[in-house]
């Protein structure tokens, strides 16, 4: 050890000024709430509760589960064209890419469930026509059309400014050494782009996990579904807490999952400064 780290100074103890006491009480009242709600359940804990309906939550949970991944799945192939159309420079094409970015993100992922699961039986007889009537009928099918929609339009945004923050030169060189378009976008721009876009990524799946309670109330039963029927069977209150603890455990789970992955993802870029 060198003589200058040696003449450092010892590190000065923290002062307990107001907003680490304040941070400090926080802590504590979120503790002791905690430890009240686990009480209160515990309390009211009961066995035929848990057979009767227990299930039922565990299958709307999965329920829940299968169709967030469905419809992230089915909107990051639907943001790949209309993050292109953002980055376009075609007017027309950077207009229609803008309009549907605009609309989806603008307006309530509420309202544009009850459009397309309500606003279809207006035109039932211009869809059977062409075949898709069967498709607008079933509530699962209409929940997960919108919901692709609703989050291609979040990603397909998150993607366009990641894409922005590649360097042009790393594209013009690879210009310069003869790369197709397709090579350039694949093998350099989306990479580097991915990685910037990881977290407002997770950030979206996460939103996309609480916003899909919202269809239990066309008829799906996912984990909000299920919970809606049991209360209104039991009038226990109860089973809101299991359902908020049962999305807090996936979005937990989901969060953790993601720091794992975008640590492995981003080793590269730390820098050991010792």
């Amino acid at each position: 050890m060198s003589a200058k780290s040696d003449l450092r100074p010892p590190p000065r103890a923290r002062r307990w000024d107001a907003p680490r006491v304040a941070g400090h009480v926080l802590m504590g009242v979120w503790i002791a709430a905690g430890v009240l709600l686990a009480i209160y359940l515990v309390g009211a804990f009961s066995t035929d509760f848990a057979q009767r309906y227990g299930f039922r939550m565990l299958s709307g949970f999965w329920t829940t589960i299968e169709l967030v991944t469905l419809s992230l799945l089915i909107g990051a192939a639907i943001s790949l064209p209309v993050a292109a159309g953002r980055l376009s420079p075609n007017p027309v094409i950077g207009a229609l890419a803008y309009g549907y970015v605009y609309f989806f993100r603008g307006t309530p992922l509420l309202a544009q469930t009850f459009l397309v699961y309500y606003g279809a039986g207006s035109f039932r007889a211009e869809l059977d026509a062409v075949g898709l009537w069967t498709f607008f009928r079933d509530a699962w099918f209409c929940a997960v059309f919108t919901f692709s929609l609703n989050t291609s339009a979040y990603q397909a945004e998150i993607l366009a400014g990641a894409i922005r923050t590649v360097p042009r030169s790393q594209i013009e060189a690879g210009q310069a050494l003869g790369l197709s378009r397709y090579v350039i976008a694949t093998r350099i721009v989306l990479p580097q782009a991915l990685v910037v876009a990881l977290r407002p990524y997770g950030n979206e799946v996460v939103l996309m996990i609480k916003g899909s309670a919202i269809a239990s109330i066309i008829t799906i039963y996912d984990l909000m579904g299920e919970t809606r029927r049991a209360f209104s069977r039991s009038f226990d209150f109860q089973t809101y807490i299991w359902a908020a603890i049962l999305y807090l455990v996936l979005v937990e789970t989901l969060r953790r999952l993601w720091d794992v992955m975008e640590r492995r993802l981003t080793r590269h870029l730390v820098r050991d400064d010792t």
